[in-house]
């Protein structure tokens, strides 16, 4: 699921080519951009073998400038395009990693293991792309990158490249997050118990659609439109939804949350609807999701050409609030005609 709050998006399509650093290897250049044939996409996930070798020698160090340079050198100078894009869309800097490689152990070490199936989980990427640019032919190249982050995203996008946090997208319920703090606890727990890793292709179209997108705008309306169109497209094309509590809690109170969604829309404070915990007045993280997904399968259900409906959706302006409340209308979903969202 993306969190790109108020960040750029991007992603590059060019051979299935997983660009990977042997996992013993010291630092070097990242790989230069494979030449493969036109319509596949471009895999880079050299930075996940990269930082288990900072890893390990930042946890031989004692003295905290010798981690940070020994993880300047091997993770960050060599980082691929996409590492530094991911690095910039969250913010991330080298004393929060030195930081979270200190005080949690035992989850850097259940989740070790598992941040080794990122080809796996890209495989079925180059199928999913096919069925993509069947329902909406006006597809641009983009770029995959798999990476570790320290714990703000599964998965973001800037400019055409998308950006996935291993540490996330590829987690299940056996990661240990004991030693994160509350609220962090409460949320990755729950989310990985979901085993994203086994809805990673549905995670990565999300995020390739938002490659095809403009950027959104400020308001509430904006946003929830955005992530929707990137949630119907995305089951549209691999066939699954995330099995996320929004998708449980939000066609059991479809009524209630549609009423404070249209409260809410013209707000620019997301907080009750978008990237969240359960602090909020659903107790249910992300329901924006929810209303988007909602708003986006209304208007679909509704178009009688599906494919225009596709690109509609993909191709509006949702940096223009008239243009975003006019699909919101057209979807009915604020009205007592609107389709109702299978359970």
């Amino acid at each position: 699921m993306s969190a790109t709050s108020k960040t750029m998006k991007f992603v590059s399509w060019i051979g299935i080519a997983l660009i990977a650093c042997a996992p013993g290897a010291q630092a070097a250049a990242p790989p230069a951009p494979a030449v493969a044939p036109v319509g596949q996409p471009v895999i880079q996930a050299g930075d996940i073998d990269r930082f288990w070798v900072a890893y390990d020698a930042v946890r031989s160090q004692t003295d905290r400038q010798a981690k940070l340079a020994q993880f300047q050198h091997l993770y960050l100078d060599p980082a691929t395009p996409g590492l530094r894009a991911l690095m910039a869309a969250r913010g991330y800097t080298p004393d929060q990693y030195i930081d979270a490689i200190e005080n949690w152990p035992k989850f850097w070490a259940s989740i070790r293991p598992l941040t080794g199936r990122a080809r796996e989980a890209a495989a079925p990427l180059a199928k999913d792309l096919a069925t993509f640019r069947a329902i909406y032919p006006d597809i641009k190249p983009a770029s995959i990158t798999y990476a570790i982050g320290v714990l703000r995203t599964g998965g973001t996008t800037q400019g055409n490249m998308v950006l996935i946090g291993a540490e996330i997208a590829l987690a299940d319920e056996t990661v240990d997050v004991s030693e994160l703090p509350e609220r962090m606890r409460t949320r990755l727990g729950t989310f990985f118990a979901t085993r994203p890793f086994t809805n990673n292709g549905q995670n990565n179209i999300h995020e390739y659609v938002h490659t095809q997108q403009e950027e959104s705008g400020e308001s509430l309306a904006a946003r929830v439109v955005y992530e929707g169109v990137a949630e119907f497209v995305a089951e549209q094309v691999t066939g699954h939804r995330p099995p996320l509590q929004l998708y449980v809690y939000g066609p059991a109170h479809r009524d209630a949350v549609r009423d404070q969604f249209r409260a809410d829309m013209a707000k620019t404070d997301w907080n009750d609807w978008l990237y969240n915990n359960d602090h909020n007045i659903f107790g249910v993280p992300d329901m924006g999701y929810f209303v988007g997904y909602e708003i986006a399968r209304n208007f679909y259900e509704r178009a009688p050409d599906k494919r225009a409906a596709i690109r509609t959706m993909i191709q509006l302006h949702y940096g223009d609030d008239e243009a975003v409340r006019a699909y919101i209308a057209q979807s009915g979903y604020l009205t007592d005609d609107h389709v109702p969202a299978a359970k």
